[in-house]
């Protein structure tokens, strides 16, 4: 099979990167031109910037917000909810070469268990950042629900001695409940993102109710005072659909990238423990990838195959134990 040498020399030489400030940038540009566009557009029809500053309406609307989101979600929800939006600053999915070495990774796991045993990984699995066959591999060291993903899974599968069934049914269990759980901050802002309009309605008919208190007046005080209840509105729903909604997006996003990552690595390991040599459960969970992000098989077999497998070097208990199986067989 014939590979493209360009896109060897991209995924097999090419850093990878889980998390970038580049992203955080990119969302703070988005919001920037949402803003910076609406702007621009209104004072091209010569409107005036200080009818917008409305600070008794922004109150209104941001308040109530703020009120909204207390009330509708206990404290542990807003902590959860606080740490996904400062997270938007750094956190990104992950990419194509953040998929071909988790599948590297998990190929030495394999290779090395079938050479030493399932038994021999316990210590690798327990201590992963002091492991031969972790530190390899910064980058999924530093991506911890990953790394807490891999080494939770082969520690159980280890220890209770799971079949590729019941390791199947348990780390299906486990994506599910992080995928909830990333769910949960999008979906409140989502919730949040359609109470703002409302808000902004809220925010208008007061100040119509302000206004038809002034009927009588001036004409260009009705003016104003209808100006601002307008705004009100515009406010409300320029902050549904052009900033909280489109965070609530981002994050769904995230969180999608993250599951299929996840899956990834499940694929994979469900397929050694059902039995498949390492280069086949490898492609399970090359399978298992998004096909924009999919390297060829070529690719990975190439990145693959120059990974080193570290030498096993039984410990004293090993040794003991095999010692003392030799004897029993010498006695038999």
């Amino acid at each position: 099979m014939n590979s493209d040498p360009a896109e060897t020399a991209r995924f097999a030489n090419a850093p990878v990167h889980v998390y970038s400030s580049g992203f955080g940038m990119l969302i703070l540009a988005g919001l920037v031109v949402v803003l910076g566009s609406v702007l621009a557009g209104y004072l091209m029809e010569r409107g005036s910037i200080f009818v917008l500053m409305q600070p008794a309406e922004l109150l209104i609307i941001c308040g109530g917000a703020l009120g909204i989101l207390l009330v509708s979600n206990p404290r542990r929800n807003l902590r959860v909810l606080a740490s996904a939006v400062a997270s938007l600053r750094w956190r990104h999915g992950p990419d194509a070469e953040g998929y071909l070495a988790v599948l590297r990774l998990l190929y030495v796991l394999f290779q090395f268990s079938r050479r030493a045993g399932v038994a021999a990984l316990e210590t690798h699995v327990e201590t992963p950042r002091r492991s031969e066959i972790f530190r390899p591999c910064p980058q999924v060291l530093r991506d911890k629900a990953a790394l807490d993903f891999i080494c939770d899974s082969w520690r159980i599968g280890i220890a209770a001695g799971l079949d590729g069934g019941e390791m199947e049914r348990l780390m299906s269990l486990d994506l599910e409940v992080q995928r909830s759980g990333r769910h949960q901050p999008a979906r409140m802002l989502g919730t949040l993102a359609d109470s703002l309009p409302g808000l902004g309605i809220v925010a208008a008919v007061l100040g119509v109710v302000v206004t038809m208190r002034a009927l009588g007046g001036p004409a260009s005080e009705i003016g104003q005072k209808v100006a601002a209840a307008l705004v009100g509105t515009f406010l409300g729903i320029l902050l549904c659909y052009g900033v909280v909604g489109p965070l609530s997006t981002h994050l769904e996003c995230l969180n999608r990238e993250r599951t299929e990552y996840l899956h990834a690595i499940r694929a994979s390991i469900v397929a050694f423990f059902h039995g498949a040599s390492p280069m086949v459960a490898a492609e399970a969970g090359r399978r298992s990838i998004p096909l924009d992000l999919r390297p060829s098989f070529d690719v990975m077999e190439r990145h693959l195959r120059r990974a080193k497998i570290p030498a096993f070097h039984p410990s004293q208990e090993h040794r003991e134990q095999d010692a003392e199986e030799a004897e029993s067989a010498a006695e038999a």
